[in-house]
């Protein structure tokens, strides 16, 4: 992805200027020989680390042209077919499983995912899941609104059973709704919680109502058939209703009729700021405001906003996106959808940006009217999760407890690595005080050193704080011609043969098609 001159001149030019010079070190005393070629390694070398090139002091830059394409695959592929053998569920089940998924769409989403886990290692049925309507979105539309219950169902079909809604039973010549016995799951809580506190209760009362369920299940699981049935719900069953599909197209068409296009998670919101207590650069009316719904909402804690900055804690402004952007070489042709829900602070944080970057869109100005409507719930929500996967290029400005930037560059790994931009709030925080503060110079060079380190969607080992929804791989992902035998892509016929062990009649076994991305774009089992 980066052009690494630098590093080259340091090894080969280094050894032509040598031998150029071989004939008048030998001419020298010994001493003298030796003290010249040190100081002249010594000076080679720190020109190359600080990636000097022979010709110019300017530091390298990235080659934007090559960004616009997938990053390098290394020979993985996304797949998370079952790669040993995997069961079809029961003909019984030990009881139904109903859960509450709360926050934001994309919170709800790993809570689904988490759900579906649990009802698997439970031998439960799952009622569809509860999409939290109150305390996020004051969104009414729940999970049919959004998903494809039709699609869910039959994807995850080999994997557990699915049930629109709880059975009625009937007692003493009465019929009416089966209850069940609602507990709260302990936050991250291990498998072993639901294979015994929670199946104790559901054998018990026959049902279970598990809320809230937002994070109730450990993240790394050492299971890596259980991580790739994540991976099955969160991006193949898990696909949006087919309006929000047609929407979502006809605005990424829009945008690709001029070539191509980025999108930004531009996370400059009221609720975040407040949360990361990065407030200076606010008027005193507007820091009483975001401190005020910090009181309110969020534990109380001295919070020190150059502190804050210098470890990365506050999320990037619309300048700065635009300075970093500039800095890596796009011009102010480049096209870019924004994700983003109200800018806390109004135009005069929007207007640097829109001064190097003018075209700026997002699903007000390219959607339809009874879009804008609903913005702000879960369907303008759900649009712009659908544009950002599938641009050219996306960049989240925070991705600490941001969901919906972590699921995206989760989902954007799996769907072909396509390119990221990921800013290192954390390296690029003294250039952008200094900025701040009035010290611009050479700041587009040590932006651009530091966003040389940038993965830009690569395939990489997933490190802690890292999600598994942000980084499923490698569980997730498989080698047509691995070294290591464990990585090998499980045979194209997979889905035939889960298909026959759930008919119990191999000579009646359904010809199933590929499993299909979220996207509707088909993808080999």
């Amino acid at each position: 992805m980066m052009r690494r001159g630098g590093e080259v001149w340091g090894r080969r030019g280094g050894a032509r200027q040598l031998k150029q010079l071989g004939g008048g070190i030998k001419a020298l005393p010994g001493r003298l020989g030796i003290a010249v070629v040190s100081l002249l390694i010594c000076t080679l070398s720190l020109f190359s680390m600080i990636g000097v090139t022979r010709h110019s002091n300017q530091v390298e830059y990235v080659d934007v042209n090559k960004l616009w394409r997938t990053a390098d695959s290394g020979g993985w592929r996304s797949s998370s077919a079952p790669r040993s053998y995997w069961h079809s569920p029961p003909n019984e089940s030990n009881g139904y499983l109903r859960v509450r998924c709360n926050g934001g769409l994309n919170q709800q989403r790993s809570a689904i995912c988490n759900a579906v886990v649990a009802a698997r290692i439970m031998n439960a049925t799952l009622v569809l899941p509860e999409l939290d309507a109150n305390s996020f979105w004051h969104d009414k539309s729940g999970f049919p609104g959004i998903y494809d219950v039709e699609h869910f169902i039959k994807t995850l079909r080999y994997d557990i059973r699915i049930v629109e809604r709880l059975p009625e039973i009937s007692s003493h010549g009465k019929t009416k709704k089966m209850k069940s016995y609602q507990i709260r799951p302990p936050r991250d809580a291990p498998l072993s919680w639901y294979t015994t506190t929670a199946l104790e209760k559901m054998r018990k009362h026959g049902a279970i109502y598990l809320t809230p369920f937002s994070h109730r299940l450990a993240e790394e699981i050492d299971d890596p058939e259980l991580q790739r049935l994540r991976c099955r719900v969160n991006y193949h069953a898990l696909r949006f209703k087919p309006h929000i599909m047609k929407t979502s197209s006809e605005i990424v068409s829009k945008l690709r009729a001029n070539g191509h296009f980025m999108s930004i998670h531009l996370r400059f919101e009221m609720d975040m700021l407040a949360f990361a207590g990065c407030l200076d650069i606010f008027t005193p009316e507007e820091q009483k405001i975001l401190k005020e719904y910090r009181e309110k909402n969020f534990a109380e804690k001295v919070l020190v906003y150059r502190d804050r900055m210098l470890i990365g804690k506050c999320p990037l402004t619309p300048e700065q996106v635009g300075l970093i952007l500039h800095s890596m070489g796009f011009d102010n042709s480049t096209r870019i959808y924004l994700a983003a829900g109200e800018l806390f602070g109004g135009d005069r944080f929007m207007k640097p940006f829109r001064t190097m970057f003018p075209h700026l869109e997002n699903h007000s100005t390219l959607g339809p009217e009874k879009l804008e409507e609903n913005a702000r719930g879960l369907a303008g929500a759900a649009v712009d999760y659908m544009v950002c996967l599938l641009s050219d290029i996306f960049m989240p400005t925070y991705d600490g407890p941001s969901n919906f930037a972590n699921n995206l560059m989760g989902h954007r790994l799996y769907y072909n690595f396509r390119t990221i931009i990921q800013p290192d709030r954390k390296a690029l925080a003294p250039i952008l005080l200094d900025i701040e503060e009035g010290r611009r110079a050479g700041s587009e060079e040590r932006i651009r050193q530091v966003m040389f380190k940038t993965k830009f969607g690569g395939p990489h080992k997933r490190v802690p704080p890292e999600s598994f929804y942000t980084n499923s791989w490698p569980e997730c992902f498989c080698q047509v011609s691995p070294k290591n035998p464990a990585d090998k892509c499980p045979p194209n016929n997979v889905l035939e043969v889960l298909g026959s062990q759930l008919q119990g009649d191999v000579s009646e076994r359904p010809r199933m098609s590929n499993r299909t991305h979220a996207t509707g774009l088909k993808e080999d089992a």
